[in-house]
């Protein structure tokens, strides 16, 4: 049966490719709202799933793209593991497709890694209907330009994703969430002084006038940190960091157009709007109606840049614009692995 849903892909691809008709991959449409509007057919991946193969004691697993993350996640508990990236779903039937193309990763992403850094290898169909594989299941096998990783973040402009092999991680033996009351730059400068200091810190939120930071490791290594830094023990602390990773929280149920802002982790945002900032001041989310022109501007002075992560209305220019020869590199990458121009056009920048 997966022989012939990529029989179909790859009859369906081929055919966009000759009559030059653009096709649109989605999974669950969970991540519909994260970007352009892509035009064209729907090519739906959701079909191709299932785990391929896991090994605990490799801490790898392999799974097709319309694969259930909140499946992985299950079949990883069963052995006291996790994905370390902590991938927010953003819906019932959020796919590893969809994990990786987003490229989008949680609260413990400061601490951890990013989903592109526990990418091993993937199978994928480029815009002529071939399949190809990259990388592979241990580290060592990237050798060259590790294209495997160059799909984490690529919102499917580059090919459709067949399989994803991943790191996977233990997890932690503990976990407990301190607060604290304080303003932001105090809350920046405590954030990046004890980012420095050997605490088992896996998570970090501000917001509201209180600094939320968990621990995650062993037992005594919490309560010695713990001792250390003070603070008030947060109760229901899952259902918490749970809010941030899935935008759940009261925080993000305004109206207003959603940034998403990455800033130096010491900077400071001069743009008056609702903010809530996390991975050590290195990411911020800000609530603001602003022209984008403006908030990209003032990103830029404080050495950043911002994406309008959530829209009511999806204005041209969504991601921060490149440099003229970053882009040119993004448009050598697109037509090598596109070269009909078939896949998600619009989906990340206006005309790619």
């Amino acid at each position: 049966m997966m022989q012939t849903l990529l029989d179909q892909f790859s009859e369906s691809i081929r055919l966009a490719g000759t009559r030059r008709r653009p096709l649109r991959i989605r999974g669950s449409g969970s991540k519909d709202f994260y970007g352009g509007t892509p035009s064209g057919e729907v090519l739906d991946a959701s079909g191709y799933r299932g785990i391929v193969d896991y090994a605990p004691e490799e801490l790898v697993l392999t799974a097709r793209a319309g694969t259930l993350l909140h499946e992985i996640e299950a079949v990883l508990a069963e052995q006291g593991q996790m994905l370390p990236f902590e991938p927010p779903h953003f819906g019932p039937r959020a796919t590893l497709g969809g994990c990786v193309a987003a490229g989008l990763s949680g609260p413990r992403r400061a601490s951890s890694g990013a989903v592109r850094d526990f990418v091993l290898g993937v199978r994928m169909m480029n815009g002529l209907g071939e399949s190809l594989q990259f990388g592979g299941q241990v580290m060592k096998n990237v050798a060259g330009y590790d294209v495997s990783r160059l799909m984490a973040g690529s919102l499917g402009t580059l090919g459709l994703l067949l399989e994803v092999s991943l790191k996977v991680l233990p997890k932690p033996q503990a976990e407990a969430t301190l607060q604290f009351e304080l303003n932001e730059l105090q809350a920046l400068e405590k954030m990046n002084r004890w980012a420095g200091q050997p605490f088992p810190i896996s998570a970090t939120c501000y917001h509201d006038h209180v600094l939320t930071l968990r621990l995650s490791g062993a037992q005594s290594a919490i309560q010695a940190t713990h001792a250390k830094l003070g603070g008030q023990l947060m109760v229901a602390d899952d259902e918490f960091w749970h809010g941030i990773r899935e935008q759940t929280s009261r925080f993000f149920r305004e109206e207003s157009s959603l940034w998403r802002v990455s800033l130096p982790s010491t900077a400071t945002l001069q743009l008056p709007s609702k903010q809530l900032i996390e991975w050590g001041g290195a990411l911020r989310w800000v609530f603001t109606d602003e022209d984008g022109a403006k908030v990209r501007a003032l990103a830029e002075q404080a050495r950043g840049q911002a994406t309008l992560f959530r829209s009511a209305t999806k204005p041209k220019i969504i991601f921060h614009p490149l440099p003229k020869p970053l882009l040119q590199v993004h448009q050598r990458m697109k037509r090598a692995f596109d070269p009909q121009g078939i896949f998600n056009i619009g989906r990340m920048y206006p005309d790619f």
